[in-house]
C-alpha cells in the first residue's frame, strides 16, 4: 500500500462553496491496445475515511480487489461505470472517448452530481460545474475511488474477454502493449477488440 493518502480537501473547498453532492471522475484503460476504456464518478459518504482508499496504480491487484469489494459494500456509496468500446475509439480518438465515458458513468448515477472533480488537466463537455485536478487520483479520495472502481472493473471485463480470445492473454496484461501481447498479434492478427486506430495495429494493417 503506497504512503500517499488522498484526502476529502477539495471536496470540503467544494463543499463550503454549497455544492452538496460532489463526484471524483477518473478513466481506466486509455493506453491500450485492445479493449474499453472504462471511466468511472462517485460521490462517497460522509464516514468512508477509514477505507484504505488510494490511486489504484499505488495498489497491486489484490489491495486493489480488497478497495472495490470495500466501496461496493459501502452504504451511501452514490457511483456511475461508463464504458466505450474499441470500435467508437476508433471512431472517434481516445481522448474524446475517454470524455463520452466519464459523461455515461455520471449520466447513471441514481444521485445527480453537482459538483465533479476530474482527474488530469482536461474536462468532458458537460454542463455541470467542475474542476480537472492534475493527479487528482493522487489529491482526493472520491478521484481515488473512481480510479480504483474504473480499474478493476475494467480489468474483470478484461478477463471475460480472454475467455471468448483466449489466444492474445487479454487476462494478463489487460491489453496493454506487452511482448506476449504483440507476438500474439503478430501470429493471429487483431481481434473484434483491438483498436486499429493505435499505432501497432496501423503497422499490421499496412504490413
Amino acid at each position: 500500500m503506497s504512503s500517499l493518502r488522498p484526502s476529502r480537501d477539495y471536496e470540503l473547498v467544494a463543499f463550503q462553496k454549497g455544492y452538496r453532492a460532489i463526484a471524483g471522475v477518473d478513466e481506466a484503460g486509455r493506453g491500450p491496445l485492445a479493449g474499453p476504456v472504462v471511466a468511472a464518478a462517485c460521490i462517497l459518504p460522509d464516514d468512508c475515511s477509514h477505507i484504505n482508499i488510494c490511486d489504484s496504480k499505488q495498489l497491486s491487484p489484490v489491495e486493489r480487489l480488497k478497495v472495490y469489494q470495500q466501496l461496493l459494500e459501502m452504504p451511501g456509496l452514490v457511483y456511475g461505470i461508463g464504458i466505450i468500446d474499441a470500435i467508437l475509439i476508433d471512431k472517434i480518438n481516445i481522448l474524446q472517448a475517454t470524455f463520452e465515458a466519464m459523461i455515461c458513468a455520471i449520466a447513471v448515477m441514481s444521485r445527480t452530481p453537482d459538483y465533479l472533480l476530474v482527474d488530469g488537466n482536461m474536462l468532458p463537455r458537460i454542463d455541470m460545474a467542475k474542476e480537472a485536478v492534475v493527479k487528482g487520483d493522487q489529491k482526493i479520495l472520491s478521484i481515488a475511488a473512481a480510479s480504483v472502481l474504473a480499474k478493476v472493473f475494467r480489468d474483470n471485463l478484461m478477463g471475460e474477454f480472454d475467455k471468448k480470445w483466449p489466444n492474445y492473454g487479454f487476462a494478463k496484461h489487460k491489453g496493454y502493449g506487452t511482448r506476449a501481447h504483440l507476438e500474439a498479434l503478430s501470429k493471429w492478427g487483431p481481434s473484434p477488440i483491438h483498436r486499429m486506430s493505435f499505432a501497432p495495429l496501423k503497422e499490421l494493417i499496412m504490413s
